[in-house]
């Protein structure tokens, strides 16, 4: 007879992939109406407006556009690689929430047992993170290389370049983060930060906040938004890596860079901020998974407010501030946080 139980938990398992995925295909929808509504009001207009209320089904109208916009490859290009590069940046992005949680435990009352708010609770979950994440490059080099377009190949290039950059500030400042918390699983490292504000990571003062700054400038860098886009720049290199790709295989690159840039705020709440941990005891039964997106809510509105209030970069000082200031900040500040876990 089989384990009742082990099927049990591996149907759970199934359907917290199954969720977490549909949930990750359908980012792009409200994401898209938010980030045109945050540049309208910066721009002092009124943004997506007609399609709908307050232009709330603008979103599925570009879906719809894009479901049924004509499939060009381009001339002489590698057909096998150019229909693959969209897939293999869009999977890792995907991948990498098998080990994110969204909260600790909740008790499920018609099957009456507790759940866990994440796919799986990894010893070595920061480090699977880092290394699935950063597969996404491929699909972005193969793109731009596969599209026999110059400034296809520009834009890979550049992204090769700033990924190599800046992985390793981001390297350093969650190798911070492990030796505040004791812990690679990202759970532990959530509840190492108690239920105080004060106890979070970001306040451990002065290293918690100089790993906070290093980690949010490297993620920029990492998911390609302003003002480090600079395999993008549309000023010079028309759309960069994707500018000959259209239809499904363009969404399929957009909805990577938006999962991308979820991944690094909840990275960012996760390491810094507390997780799912209030900020303070308070006499409201608020669920722990409403802090969290609470959280990563207000991050996703800073990414997009910088995209509509600074400027990019030069190629030449995206490169300096990797190599000649987060670099040797990080490892500076390695030094200083192993002097205070010692003390």
């Amino acid at each position: 007879m089989p384990d009742i139980t082990l099927i049990l938990e591996v149907l759970l398992i199934i359907v917290k992939v199954m969720v977490v995925t549909m949930i990750l295909f359908g980012l792009p929808l409200p994401l898209t109406w938010m980030e045109r509504k945050i540049a309208g009001h910066i721009q002092v207009r009124l943004g997506p407006w007609r399609v709908g209320p307050h232009g709330l089904l603008q979103p599925f109208a570009d879906m719809i556009k894009l479901l049924f916009k004509e499939d060009i490859i381009p001339y002489k290009a590698d057909k096998f690689l150019f229909t693959i590069a969209p897939l293999l940046a869009m999977v890792p992005a995907f991948a990498v929430f098998v080990a994110v949680p969204f909260g600790d435990k909740v008790m499920i009352p018609f099957i009456n047992k507790e759940v866990t708010l994440y796919i799986s609770d990894m010893n070595v979950g920061i480090l699977y993170v880092l290394a699935v994440s950063g597969l996404s490059i491929y699909g972005v080099i193969l793109g731009g290389w596969a599209s026999n377009s110059k400034y296809s190949l520009l834009g890979g290039l550049r992204s090769a370049a700033q990924m190599i950059s800046y992985e390793v500030a981001i390297s350093f400042a969650v190798i911070g983060v492990v030796m505040l918390s004791n812990s690679l699983s990202l759970v532990e490292i959530v509840k190492s930060q108690g239920n105080s504000i004060f106890t979070w990571n970001i306040f451990y003062l002065p290293v918690g906040l100089v790993w906070f700054v290093i980690f949010l400038i490297g993620s920029l860098a990492e998911v390609n938004r302003i003002p480090f886009d600079l395999n993008e720049d549309e000023g010079t290199l028309a759309c960069g890596f994707h500018t000959e790709y259209s239809g499904m295989r363009f969404s399929f690159f957009a909805l990577a860079e938006y999962v991308a840039m979820v991944t690094v705020a909840i990275l960012a709440v996760i390491l810094f901020f507390g997780g799912w941990n209030a900020p303070f005891d308070i006499p409201l039964p608020i669920p722990p998974i409403f802090w969290l997106l609470g959280k990563v809510i207000i991050f996703i509105y800073f990414f997009m407010w910088l995209r509509f209030t600074l400027p990019r970069y030069r190629y030449d000082q995206l490169m300096t501030i990797g190599w000649k200031v987060l670099i040797p900040l990080s490892l500076v500040n390695l030094l200083v946080t192993g002097f205070m876990r010692i003390g």
